[in-house]
């Protein structure tokens, strides 16, 4: 399960520098931040079940974040 955290980290940081490339210098910082994140966990050796608790705190969070965001935060498309 550590190694897939390393892998989440890997794909944020593509994701990261290919927003970067993009000129979305927000977007990239968040991912940058993700990726950091994710390899930090991925070298800490926790056990399999304290992995599944992150990963699904994370997915809470991120959902919720984004469903704030789509619902209260962005105009709506003329």
């Amino acid at each position: 399960m550590a190694r897939m955290f390393r892998v989440l980290g890997f794909f944020a940081l593509v994701i990261a520098l290919m927003a970067f490339a993009g000129n979305m210098y927000e977007f990239s910082l968040l991912f940058f931040f993700q990726a950091a994140a994710f390899f930090l966990l991925g070298y800490l050796n926790f056990t399999e079940r304290a992995y599944l608790l992150m990963f699904w705190a994370y997915m809470i969070v991120t959902f919720l974040g984004f469903t704030y965001w789509t619902v209260f935060e962005m105009d709506l498309p003329v």
